[in-house]
């Protein structure tokens, strides 16, 4: 582990976590200004590019020859928000507790952004004779959608961010499953289908309870929608996980984990065979497509039965699914009486896990662990990727961190959840892992 670049990410990630770049607003100026100026330091120029006023991007690039297509490395810098009262340690304060960095993007993702700037930086400090340019971009809005950062970088500034291949989130991070420590190198990643859901009938008094309601439709529809997980859907991402999960596990196990995938049977062994209910939540997303009610708006007044009540679902369609599938079996589940209106809509993104990239970065990590398992890997999220891939770009989430199996700390629930932190010690291996991993492939 190279401890001189590790401290550097550490340095860098502790500076960021510092600036809160809630979004929304998002307000990502400050923090891809940060960025621009170590970078600058470094002699790498960069660019702030304001896609509106505080949102801001930063995009740099270290010259290669040439002679190979470039490699994006793309981190977002906004964050999700934070409940301070809710937290063991401030959520921008940036202390480190227990060899934990604690803060909101410990994990998502201003890591990343922290250590593909510590890696550029070495790069071009020691002048590393580079076959391919390696671009850096800091985005904006991501969280809510792209709109202020990758996918406004695509439509108006292609020519800064096309590459080959491209490096992000989710994936790198070290997996610990039956005494097994997997590395999951994310190759896909679901759809989004937003959608808002509304019932409607008569308004009415308060104080004559009508089980017609709106409100109690809309109650009832939210109900079926949570109470059992859409149908099963044998998508090749998820099979291509569970089968190389599979590979590497005790025979009981092996032999279950890719029978989750058959829609006979995979429901009836997940409630079954998985105790732990945040793995059951993960298969789930993972062999269907899901809709997540995340926002209720009914009524003004106490006393009055509103004759109107929406719910803002979150949809993700697994690759081989499409907007049409996912709302057909919405609108069965919800019934007749809630009308479904399509907010917005994105593609599943793959990309192709035979690519040599994927090679070189599994090599990478076994170099750096010789126990661990590369796996390709399929999250239920989405990422910057979404944009990216319309420039023809293979994305691989791939943000190196080691975490101590002994912490018994789900990787998963740090994302969005409250005390979101990260291994100091993990983030220095990290570090070195991309550093490698970059230079391996660009010289």
């Amino acid at each position: 582990m190279d401890a001189q670049l590790g401290d550097r990410a550490v340095e860098l990630l502790t500076a960021l976590l510092k600036i809160d770049t809630t979004n929304p607003p998002g307000r990502e100026r400050p923090a891809a200004e940060l960025l621009a100026r170590h970078l600058a330091s470094a002699g790498v120029e960069p660019s702030v590019l304001e896609s509106a006023p505080g949102r801001a991007n930063v995009v740099a690039r270290l010259k290669g020859t040439g002679e190979r297509p470039p490699l994006l490395l793309t981190a977002h810098l906004d964050v999700v928000p934070a409940d301070p009262s809710r937290w063991t340690h401030p959520p921008f304060a940036a202390e480190v507790h227990d060899g934990y960095l604690w803060g909101r993007g410990a994990i998502d993702m201003k890591n990343f952004a922290a250590m593909a700037v510590a890696v550029v930086e070495r790069l071009a400090r020691e002048k590393t004779p580079l076959r391919r340019d390696v671009i850096f971009a800091g985005v904006a809005d991501e969280e809510a959608g792209c709109d202020y950062g990758s996918r406004w970088l695509v439509d108006q500034h292609p020519e800064l961010v096309r590459a080959e291949c491209a490096l992000g989130e989710v994936g790198g991070f070290s997996l610990h499953l039956f005494g097994r420590t997997f590395y999951p190198i994310q190759v896909a990643q679901k759809g989004i289908l937003w959608m808002k859901a509304t019932a409607r009938a008569e308004p009415g008094h308060g104080s004559m309870p009508d089980p017609r309601s709106a409100v109690a439709e809309l109650s009832r529809a939210i109900a079926r929608l949570s109470d059992e997980p859409l149908p099963w859907h044998r998508s090749e991402p998820t099979v291509r996980f569970l089968k190389a999960l599979a590979a590497h596990l005790p025979a009981p196990v092996a032999a279950l984990l890719p029978r989750l995938a058959d829609p006979r049977v995979g429901r009836f062994l997940l409630r079954h065979a998985v105790r732990d209910p945040l793995q059951q939540r993960q298969f789930t997303a993972l062999l269907s497509n899901t809709v997540s009610p995340t926002v209720l708006r009914a009524g003004s007044k106490i006393n009055v039965i509103p004759g109107e009540a929406t719910v803002e679902l979150d949809g993700r369609t697994l690759p081989g699914s499409g907007p049409a599938e996912l709302l057909r079996e919405l609108r069965a589940r919800l019934g007749p009486l809630v009308d479904v209106e399509l907010l917005r809509s994105d593609d599943p993104v793959t990309s192709d896990p035979g690519h040599p990239l994927f090679a070189h970065l599994s090599r990478t990590i076994t170099a750096h662990d010789p126990t661990g398992v590369p796996v390709p890997y399929i999250i239920p999220g989405f990422t910057d990727a979404l944009a990216f891939a319309k420039l023809g770009t293979q994305f691989y989430g791939f943000a190196p961190v080691r975490f101590d199996p002994a912490h018994k700390i789900a990787f998963g629930r740090l994302y969005h959840g409250n005390d979101e932190r990260i291994p100091v010690d993990g983030l220095r291996w990290g570090t070195t892992v991309l550093h490698d991993a970059v230079k391996g492939w660009c010289q």
